[in-house]
Formats: structure tokens, C-alpha cells, sequence
């Protein structure tokens, strides 16, 4: 039996959710950001003492992480490694683009040749996006693009996507292919995380606490970061 605390701050939202073999126990949620600083050991420390009621051993923390705001992404991995350490336990990382990738296309559950594209706000007419497959396999990485009517116009030539999350909205009047689909209204939730964290917890998929660093969108770049991870067996 695997005990997952799950921490998502990457946007203005703030939120965890305590998790047991795949199934949602206990969720916290401040949509009232940002409330980060404030919030998260609040959130964590009922978590917490929720599994202690509960006769529950915490087994791993997962954190979102990134692309994403600079200061959430801080105090959500800071906090994340704190409890690592303190438990003496592993930390999971788990993509913010790709947890609300799986939620969309859970939501959406369409079928055939469908694309899916997250996308988190950077500035002006600037998004970090990268596109999934509805077996959320990605097509294509993340990457910080300037969004136009042509960004994505190879993909659109072929197939409908789907464009969600914070970066969307902005899109809307830029990209005019009829293939072109907009949901609104998807953010990422420590919830969401569970069925990523669960896998990876489950094939020991764990980063290195000490030297671990999220995807802060501090600066508009084109490639991403690349974590140590640790496979253990």
C-alpha cells in the first residue's frame, strides 16, 4: 500500500491531496491565490495529521514542477523536500503540463486522432506548451513558444487539438483553425497529480531530493531543465 502526499502550486492556485494506491483521501484546495506562502503548511499539516488518524505511513511526497511560477514552484518544492527529509522519504516529480494534460484528456475522452495541448501563461503573447497524445504521449516537448496563427499549424493541418490551462485564453483570437478546440477552465490540482505520482511511486521514479530544481518560468527560454532522476529498485 503506497501513501502519497501530493503538493501543487505552480499556479495561483494552492493545493494538496493525500493519496492511497491510486485513490484520492484527503484534498485541500485555495483557488484564492497567490496564498502559497499562507496556505501550504496549513493544507500539509492537516494532510498530515489526517494520515496519523488514519494509522497511515507516508511513503513519498510528489511535487508539481513546472513550468510554473517562480514563487509557487519555490515554497511547493521547499516544502516538499522539508518533508522529505523530515520523513526521511522519496520525492516524486511530476510535470505541471503533463498533470493537466491527463486531467483534460480525462475529461474530454475523445477518440481518434485528437491532440492535446497544455499551456502555461509566461507574458504577452508567450506560453510554455507542450503537446500529448490521448495516451498522454508526448508528441512534442515543452517548449516556450510565441504564440501566432501559424505556432501550430503543422498539427492543425493533420489534427483537431485541444488547447487548455492558463495560456489558452489568450490564444483564442491568434489561432483560427477550425481544428482548433478551447477549453476553459483547466488548472492544475494536487488531486490531478495522483495517477502520475501512483506510476511513478510505483516503478521507484524518484528525484534527488538534495539537488532537485522545478521549471521556473523565470526566464523565456526554449528548452527545460533537466532533473537527475534516480531509478531505484
Amino acid at each position: 500500500m503506497s501513501c502519497l502526499l501530493n503538493i501543487e502550486t505552480a499556479t495561483s492556485v494552492c493545493s494538496v491531496a493525500l493519496s492511497v494506491d491510486n485513490r484520492l483521501i484527503f484534498e485541500k484546495v485555495s483557488p484564492d491565490g497567490p496564498s502559497h506562502a499562507a496556505m501550504l503548511g496549513v493544507f500539509a499539516e492537516e494532510a498530515l495529521t489526517f494520515a496519523k488518524q488514519k494509522s497511515l505511513k507516508l511513503d513519498a511526497v510528489a511535487v508539481s514542477s513546472g513550468p510554473g511560477s517562480y514563487t509557487g514552484l519555490r515554497i511547493g518544492v521547499s516544502m516538499a523536500k522539508g518533508l522529505c527529509f523530515g520523513y526521511g522519504i522519496p520525492l516524486i516529480s511530476v510535470p505541471t503540463l503533463e498533470i493537466i494534460a491527463s486531467k483534460t484528456i480525462r475529461q474530454i475522452n475523445a477518440s481518434g486522432d485528437a491532440l492535446y495541448c497544455a499551456m502555461l501563461d509566461a507574458r504577452r503573447m508567450e506560453v510554455y506548451a507542450a503537446i500529448y497524445t490521448d495516451q498522454l504521449k508526448q508528441v512534442r516537448e515543452t517548449t516556450a513558444d510565441i504564440v501566432t496563427n501559424d505556432t501550430y499549424s503543422s498539427y492543425l493541418q493533420e489534427n483537431k487539438i485541444y488547447f487548455f490551462g492558463n495560456g489558452s485564453a489568450k490564444c483564442k483570437e491568434v489561432i483560427l483553425s477550425p481544428n482548433a478546440v478551447f477549453i476553459d477552465d483547466i488548472y492544475p490540482l494536487a488531486a490531478d497529480m495522483i495517477p502520475l505520482s501512483t506510476e511513478l511511486f510505483n516503478t521507484h521514479t524518484f528525484v534527488d531530493t538534495a539537488y532537485f530544481e522545478p521549471f521556473y518560468l523565470k526566464e523565456f527560454i526554449a528548452t527545460t531543465p533537466k532533473n537527475k532522476v534516480l531509478g531505484t529498485n
